[in-house]
């Protein structure tokens, strides 16, 4: 009678748990219509605004009050909103990209691309990076003071993936990686340990897969493989879900050299020969260096048979008041320099 309890309840939970995700995913339909509709119509307001912008700020300033007086349930007709609107219009410049995405993530969202973005290529590229990870407004707000856009996309990228990957994969790879990385929840130190630098980001892993981007599954730090009689430790494995391959991380606190590649290639080789299944893609790597010669990294992975990149890290400006007591004064450095 108890396992058969047991069975009906694990049954149970698996049905809870499929109408539980049915709500979710309506209630997000909910809202996506809500935005897009609000959206749409700001853009219109926004443009009809734009046809008049000659009447001036007395033009807006009385419409304002004339909205709010004939719709007074209604938010959103205040007058920096308005200047919103007009500002989404001038921004948005036709309603075909407004339906490919524009329309479809939060106002707030919008705004702050409007005060933070300067273009609508990277308007356009937050927008669908917020579609596609679920980002909230705070998330967006991080990232965008974070030059995500500058180190995902603009950024000159040090890496083989082109010779050594197949297309699409490598391009795939290739949009994955940043230069630099920002570890902005841990305190720059100058003389932290690698172990030190792995044990903090591990204990933050949450704003850790943040920046390294979705679907990056953590597997572990200083993971054990096995080759032959020997073992060996990875100082961070990850699997990303959306490329479906192991992606390798080792970490150096000083600055990049042409043998931690070599070291590199061959956990890579370790990875593809013991973890990797079938169906996985190539295992990729990723060098975490404090700081690169560009061209000495070039070179250094130029005869590499295995797909990998070298990127900078950049840690906190903010220092806690214990490494504070540590690093020399003003006064001393001016001392020195003096």
């Amino acid at each position: 009678m108890g396992s058969k309890m047991e069975m009906i309840m694990d049954e149970y939970i698996d049905v809870l748990e499929k109408i539980k995700d049915r709500i979710t995913q309506a209630q997000y339909q909910v809202m996506t219509n809500a935005n897009v509709e609000r959206n749409i119509l700001f853009w219109n307001i926004g443009n009809v605004i734009l046809q008049y912008s000659q009447w001036g700020n007395k033009f807006v300033e009385t419409l304002s009050k004339d909205l709010r007086m004939t719709y007074p349930g209604r938010e959103g007709y205040s007058v920096r909103n308005l200047n919103y609107m007009k500002q989404f219009a001038r921004r948005i410049p036709s309603e075909e990209i407004l339906h490919q995405c524009g329309a479809k993530i939060s106002w707030r969202a919008i705004k702050l691309l409007i005060d933070k973005t300067g273009n609508l290529e990277e308007h356009m590229w937050y927008t669908q990076q917020c579609l596609e990870n679920g980002w909230s407004s705070t998330v967006l707000s991080h990232q965008i003071e974070s030059n995500l856009y500058y180190r995902q996309v603009l950024t000159d990228k040090t890496t083989n993936f082109k010779e050594q990957l197949a297309n699409p994969f490598s391009e795939q790879a290739e949009e994955i990686i940043k230069d630099p990385y920002i570890f902005n929840f841990i305190p720059n130190a100058k003389k932290l340990r690698e172990i030190e630098l792995e044990d903090a980001l591990v204990q933050q892993i949450t704003k850790l897969l943040l920046e390294f981007g979705s679907g990056f599954a953590f597997m572990g730090r200083q993971y054990p493989i096995q080759v032959g009689e020997r073992e060996f430790f990875i100082d961070l494995l990850f699997y990303n879900v959306k490329l479906h391959c192991y992606f390798v991380v080792e970490l150096k606190t000083v600055g990049f050299e042409p043998e931690f590649a070599g070291k590199l290639s061959f956990y890579l080789s370790a990875v593809d020969g013991e973890l990797k299944s079938p169906d996985d893609n190539p295992t990729i790597g990723l060098l975490l260096c404090k700081g690169k010669d560009k061209m000495v990294a070039e070179y250094a992975l130029k005869d590499v048979n295995k797909p990998m990149g070298v990127s900078d890290y950049k840690l906190s400006n903010h220092i806690s008041k214990e490494l504070q007591d540590k690093l020399p004064s003003i006064e001393d450095i001016e001392k020195r320099i003096n």
